[in-house]
């Protein structure tokens, strides 16, 4: 199944970072944050990925044409610098990617439309190049199997940035409380897609895929929302870089499951609507342009 990432957009919050390379292609532990979700899936069996570049996207063209000198130890003849010598081999070998030019300005929608002819009319994964989360992949694919529509999307109920106060009709204050989760379920992306799903993205170059395109199946209701109760964190602003990169500098960054002896995500809840659990809560979410809310099926 292919593993479509956007990764064109123009990342304008976090500017000190993406004046020179694309979002996603910004570090979190000296890796692209590109790289950490692509490593995810990968541990769930996706390893057919196909990335939508954009602003800045020779720099996600580089990166991967040069993957092999990046990761490995290597020998050449400075003479003959066509033969080159890799020593080993990295842990990504078995990984395919299509990096496809979807344009500079095109929005999420035309991004995905540009590349249908890549997925060869088979269901499949998609979501955003800047945000990892610790979601169990399998359990998310089982309920999109189960319930048959054209699409499905995960949610989480995200963490407010600010410390609420309470108080009573008298204005005195009767507790505080510390970033509470919101009551709603807003929009992560984890996306998954049957073949179908094309025929609402016609000539969308200047659509939201959150906006008419979604908007359209849920209202044939064809579009299901997957909760998700564990991790989830977006890279929209430095505060949110450096967040990631003090869980990971802390070993303590929920989505590296790759590093874990029995590589494994949370198992899913078998009563009621399925969901991958997780210890941390689900950070607020900072782009608006993911926040199409979706209620219960």
């Amino acid at each position: 199944m292919k593993v479509v990432l956007l990764a064109g957009g123009l990342g304008t919050r976090l500017r000190e970072e993406t004046e020179f390379r694309p979002k996603p292609m910004v570090e979190v532990g000296g890796k692209p944050i590109l790289w950490h979700l692509m490593k995810y899936f990968s541990t769930f069996g996706h390893t057919d990925f196909v990335i939508c570049a954009g602003y800045k996207g020779e720099h996600i063209k580089q990166y991967f044409l040069n993957y092999a000198a990046h990761n490995n130890d290597f020998t050449v003849t400075l003479g003959r610098p066509d033969e080159i010598t890799f020593h080993d081999a990295h842990q990504e070998s078995d990984w395919t990617v299509t990096v496809a030019d979807t344009g500079p300005t095109t929005l999420t929608a035309g991004r995905v439309e540009r590349i249908e002819k890549h997925v060869r009319g088979e269901r499949f994964l998609v979501t955003y190049g800047d945000g990892l989360a610790d979601i169990d992949l399998a359990a998310l694919l089982a309920f999109h199997e189960g319930h048959g529509r054209q699409a499905t999307l995960t949610t989480v109920r995200p963490t407010s940035r600010f410390g609420l106060v309470d108080a009573d009709e008298d204005g005195v204050v009767t507790r505080f409380r510390e970033k509470p989760q919101s009551d709603g379920w807003v929009n992560v992306g984890f996306f998954v897609f049957e073949p179908s799903v094309f025929d609402h993205l016609r000539d969308s170059d200047h659509l939201m895929l959150e906006h008419e395109p979604l908007e359209a199946i849920a209202r044939d209701r064809q579009l299901a929302t997957y909760r998700h109760d564990g991790f989830w964190q977006p890279m929209d602003t430095s505060r949110e870089h450096v967040l990631l990169n003090e869980l990971w500098n802390a070993g303590n960054a929920p989505w590296a499951v790759w590093d874990r002896p029995a590589a494994v995500a949370p198992a899913p809840v078998t009563d009621g609507d399925p969901a991958g659990l997780g210890s941390i809560p689900a950070p607020r979410p900072s782009d608006q342009d993911r926040g199409l809310v979706v209620g219960p099926r």
